[in-house]
């Protein structure tokens, strides 16, 4: 191992300014082919808190200043990387220097620029070096990745019985490989060829010298076998030509090349299992997979098929863990264990590839795939396979995939099924279709013809196996207006009820009378405050800049209290209790509020010789005006003229309107209805005329209270339903952790995913009707199963400030998943019976878990 000695020491200001600036220099010129080294986490460290603690004792005129008792910084010692080092496998590869395989960045290593390394091991010396290259992963300049771990490969000689082991990049050619070969049996390269030799297998003469062993499929610790060709009397010993650039081949040995792996008895599309496990390390969610068994349960259904010759079970093949992949590997485990598509991919699906798709992956996601899946299903041995391979394929086209950081198991699959479905979308130009309105036609006509549209753009194995139909009707809670549309799905994700979040219900009361009141649910978290839903209330209503919201509770037909305090727990409002908010417009000066509470005709307590009595009903309004301003009668009838006007029936508003003036009286109240009359009463029962008479308004916080006596001959110019009780706080209040005698079932979780609910705020509907945007209900039906229901359980909970898995127990059949009186299709009389094959479930905490698929395989 290269060991260097340390230069004299800079000071450590100099060192940090100098790294700084190289190392911005440097990331922005990083381009393919770039030299990069590996520098082990903990002596990086150290020198990040020897320059950083020194910098911190710098006096304003540069000297350095330690206070009595400190500990002076130290500067750290030759750069040490042998605990990046396995030793185990030099001894096994004979080569000169191995990392450990489970090593993950930022946390074991640090990957440096050139210019910095020569830096820092100019500096303090050490070693051993571990340079690695950048490669271009994706399809511009800019989709650079350093190369941690480059291929490493078993070169066989078969002819000699020798072999060695070489590093070589994913990047490189096949005629580099080839080269590499020659020099490590110091052969001669016209007479040298080299097979795919992966299983001790030959699937293909490495041929093609410029395509890279990426293209070529070849994989981390495989085999290569190199064999020596005798060209005599026109004859080739060995399977083989030479291989020179722009050689003609032989036709005849070229055509009889095994290029695919032996297919394996494929499993028939029933067949059942023994639990099988595959392990990893991650923290997510829980995916179900049901196979549809129209027929009855798995375990009863036998054959041959899906066993090989010797009797030994096919498919019980695990997979490496590269460092934190369990995500990736139980996800897998339960795909290739899917019947449909084990038959699919071990058959010739390359026909099916859709390279130009600009959706997909030029392919190549599908060929990974589907080489992992054959790999997983072959004949043999049970030694794990290693997906490094197609993680790097996944990481190419899914960054956030990339590295090896913990990632969830729905995620994952979700993007593959959309993956795999784009690389092989028998579609290869699609129409642009518009879906039309039902118009009065029948749901199952609409139905048919929202899927023939979505097939007439997606047909791929993907959509047979694994995409349904659901019915999605919206209404608009203002107009009242329906839509109805039918959309495919790919998995069901399932809540499990017991949610961080409350919704809650309340009325907005517009109090300049732009608007008529309007009710809105949204959604909070369960231990939020009363700023986390101002903000969705302001959200949901589109709250204009310099408008307020102010929350009152009502009891009693008046304002109980207001809800200012921002950060009042909103575990203080009860189910029961009803809010009514208040939108204020703009005011420059500070306001004082004035609460209108309605009263009508107390008739059961009146008689003609006495004055009407008056009983409290309704929503009381709330109106600002601002302080040290003279305020007169005229002034408060118009602020209740206002904010009546959207409330009023049609041909009283227009009426109004145009109304500048009313008649007030005191006693007698008229009940002609051609004039809307209204009589206003203050605190002390003296009415308020309309008039230019002063209205003393006292200067507190608190709302000065005016009554509105209403008749009943002036209710009917109204729609009562703006002013009657308000809607009660509903809240979603999950109780404490259940036990497993109170788990829930699968069932409920799917009654609480088909439950009509208001949309988010963040996902308002437009109403064509009302031509805004409204927060309608949303409900979903299932129409149209598919024939493997993927079922996700939402287990991870995520707000602002916490994250939790919800450890909620939940009860799923292993046999007979009965969703037929789920279907919304009435006309559909098949039986929807699914049987459970594969689970990826999740062990411990959102902090630590751990993946492990169970899949049930025909023994």
């Amino acid at each position: 191992m290269e060991m260097v000695v340390a230069a004299p020491a800079l000071p450590a200001e100099v060192e940090m300014a100098l790294i700084r600036d190289i190392t911005v220099a440097a990331e922005a010129q990083a381009k393919e082919g770039d030299t990069f080294y590996l520098i082990t986490t903990r002596w990086w460290q150290s020198w990040i808190d020897y320059v950083i603690q020194d910098l911190s004792s710098v006096t304003s005129n540069g000297s350095h200043h330690h206070e009595f008792g400190s500990k002076t910084p130290r500067r750290p010692g030759p750069i040490d990387n042998t605990d990046l080092i396995d030793d185990t496998a030099l001894e096994v590869s004979n080569m000169e220097i191995e990392i450990h395989d489970t090593l993950v960045e930022g946390r074991d290593y640090i990957l440096l620029p050139q210019q910095v390394w020569e830096k820092l091991h100019g500096w303090y010396g050490g070693g051993p070096t571990l340079p690695r290259k950048a490669i271009n992963t994706g399809f511009s300049q800019t989709d650079l990745t350093i190369e941690v771990y480059p291929l490493r490969l078993q070169l066989l000689l078969m002819s000699r019985g020798e072999q060695t082991f070489i590093r070589i990049s994913k990047k490189d050619t096949v005629g580099e490989l080839h080269k590499r070969a020659c020099e490590a049996f110091e052969l001669v390269p016209d007479e040298v060829c080299i097979w795919d030799y992966y299983g001790r297998t030959k699937h293909a003469l490495m041929d093609n010298l410029e395509r890279t062993l990426d293209d070529a499929n070849i994989q981390m610790d495989q085999d290569i076998l190199v064999e020596i060709t005798t060209v005599a009397n026109g004859n080739v010993d060995g399977g083989c030509m030479s291989l020179v650039k722009g050689n003609d081949f032989f036709e005849r040995e070229s055509a009889s090349l095994i290029t695919d792996a032996p297919r394996p008895g494929l499993p028939n599309e029933n067949f059942a299992a023994n639990n099988y496990t595959s392990r990893g390390y991650n923290s997510s969610l829980t995916p179900n997979l049901y196979l549809r068994s129209p027929n009855g349960d798995l375990d009863n259904m036998h054959g041959s098929s899906g066993m090989s010759t010797r009797g030994s079970p096919l498919g019980l093949t695990g997979l490496l863990n590269l460092g934190n992949t369990c995500y990736m590997n139980s996800a897998i485990q339960c795909l290739v264990h899917t019947p449909q598509f084990t038959r699919y991919f071990c058959e010739d699906y390359h026909r099916e590839i859709n390279r130009q798709n600009p959706l997909g992956n030029v392919g190549e996601l599908a060929l990974a795939f589907g080489e992992l899946l054959r790999k997983l299903w072959a004949p043999g041995g049970r030694a794990p396979v290693s997906p490094r391979p197609f993680k790097m394929k996944l990481s190419r086209f899914a960054s956030q995939f990339s590295g090896y950081n913990q990632h969830d198991s729905q995620e994952l699959l979700a993007f593959l099924l959309d993956g795999l479905h784009e690389d092989l979308n028998r579609v290869k130009h699609r129409p642009y279709i518009n879906s039309g309105d039902a118009d009065g036609r029948s749901d199952e006509e609409v139905a048919d013809e929202y899927w023939a549209n979505h097939i007439a753009r997606n047909n791929s194995i993907i959509v047979d196996v694994c995409q349904g139909q659901y019915k999605s009707t919206l209404v608009c809670p203002v107009c009242g207006k329906v839509s109805v549309t039918f959309d495919p799905f790919m998995y069901l994700s399932l809540p499990l009820q017991f949610a961080s979040t409350r919704s809650m219900t309340a009325v907005i009361f517009s109090c300049d009378g732009s608007l008529p009141p309007t009710q809105f649910t949204v959604n909070v978290p369960k231990q939020g405050r009363c700023r986390d839903l101002l903000q969705a209330l302001g959200n949901a209503c589109s709250l204009k800049n310099g408008e307020k919201l102010l929350i009152a509770e009502i009891r009693n037909h008046k304002i109980y209290r207001f809800l200012e305090d921002p950060v009042l727990q909103l575990s203080t409002i009860s189910d029961d209790d009803r809010l009514a908010v208040y939108r204020l417009p703009k005011l420059e000066k500070r306001a004082n509020y004035i609460q209108f509470v309605h009263r009508r005709e107390d008739l059961e307590h009146g008689n003609n010789n006495c004055l009407t009595p008056w009983k409290p009903y309704g929503v009381p309004l709330l109106a600002q005006i601002p302080r040290n301003e003279t305020v007169t009668g005229f002034d408060i009838h118009e602020l209740v003229r206002k904010m009546l006007l959207p409330m009023l029936r049609n041909q009283d508003s227009s009426h109004l309107a145009a109304q500048s003036s009313v008649s007030t009286r005191t006693h007698n109240y008229d009940t002609d209805c051609s004039n809307f009359q209204l009589q206003l009463i203050d605190d002390s029962n003296t009415v308020i005329e309309k008039s230019n008479d002063t209205i003393r308004v006292p200067q507190s916080s608190l709302a000065t209270v005016f009554f509105v006596n209403w008749s009943k001959a002036d209710l009917k110019k109204i729609n009562t339903h703006h002013l009657e009780d308000l809607p009660e706080v509903f809240m979603y209040a999950p109780p404490a952790k259940r036990t497993r005698g109170e788990a829930l079932s699968l069932y409920a979780c799917l009654d609480a995913f088909l439950r009509e609910e208001p949309l988010v705020p963040e996902d308002m509907w437009y109403c064509p009707r009302c031509k805004e945007q409204r927060q309608a209900s949303k409900k979903l039906d299932l129409w149209r199963l598919p024939e493997v229901l993927v079922i996700h359980l939402k287990r991870f909970s995520f707000s602002r400030s916490t994250k939790q898995k919800l450890e909620t127990f939940v009860n799923f059949p292993l046999h007979n998943l009965d969703l037929t009186t789920y279907i919304a299709n009435k006309k559909s009389s098949e039986r929807q019976m699914y049987e459970l094959y594969a689970v990826s479930n999740h062990y411990g905490s959102m902090a630590s878990g751990h993946y492990t698929a169970h899949i049930k395989v025909h023994s």
